[in-house]
């Protein structure tokens, strides 16, 4: 059965038709679209004017050309896959050498979002790739905090008391660049975690998790770290300031 024009897939559909036109750059007026795509001039018109809010396109008299949000976009995407194929060997390695899941996070607002996932899993895990959990409930997600400006637990999100915990948590994490969960997220699991970066600059975060009965940081954060630094390492070779959306620039 099709798919209504108005139904969320007929919508999407339509926005990628009108958004591939836009490929060789340059400008294109209503008219042009409409007639590139097949689509009517009012259905074009409506959807040009949404994109124009979200900063996805942007309107120069009678024409339309690609807005900043699509370029940050693009350049976000770019930077995702360069942290990606640098780490992904990096957590073969760390998953090969503990035994344990290798995760692969950056910061999105107050979450985390997982980039790569590797090793099976000993116990099941909420994580998967492209997913999200709460940054502050997560071993990655408070190695990412603590490296970032990010405030740690804004008062409309974390009670008082848990507020002030976590906050000392995060202050001990910079001293010690290795941060730790257990059963925060899930009953059963616990992680270590450390920051990619060089101390002023974070780009994202890897981790180990498994059983709470077998994630010991004494024993797993060295690897974790030297995973970290190798990973760094790794991107500074193609970029000698290697720059990411997730950063904490000393003043």
């Amino acid at each position: 059965m099709r798919n209504s024009d108005d139904s969320p897939p007929a919508v999407i559909d339509r926005v990628a038709d009108i958004l591939d036109e836009f490929r060789g750059g340059g400008h294109l007026t209503l008219s042009e679209l409409s007639g590139r795509t097949g689509l009517p001039r009012s259905s074009v018109h409506r959807l040009l004017t949404q994109l124009v809010d979200a900063g996805w396109v942007r309107r120069e008299a009678r024409t339309y050309a690609l807005g900043r949000s699509m370029f940050e976009w693009g350049a976000l995407a770019q930077h995702h896959d360069e942290l990606h194929r640098a780490a992904h060997p990096v957590l073969h390695e760390l998953h090969s050498a503990t035994g344990l899941v290798a995760h692969l996070a950056v910061l999105d607002g107050h979450n985390v979002r997982y980039l790569d996932k590797v090793g099976r899993e000993s116990v099941p895990l909420p994580s998967r790739i492209g997913g999200r959990q709460p940054a502050y409930r997560t071993a990655l997600g408070k190695a990412l905090i603590a490296h970032t400006r990010l405030d740690p637990a804004s008062p409309d999100r974390l009670p008082a008391a848990e507020s002030a915990r976590l906050r000392g948590e995060i202050a001990q994490i910079r001293e010690r660049h290795i941060a730790q969960e257990r059963e925060e997220s899930m009953r059963g699991v616990a992680c270590i975690a450390a920051p990619i970066g060089n101390g002023r600059t974070c780009i994202g975060a890897l981790s180990v998790t498994g059983n709470v009965d077998t994630v010991d940081v004494v024993q797993f954060a060295t690897p974790v770290r030297v995973a970290a630094r190798a990973v760094w390492n790794a991107l500074s070779q193609h970029d000698p300031r290697p720059r990411g959306v997730n950063q904490r620039t000393s003043a």
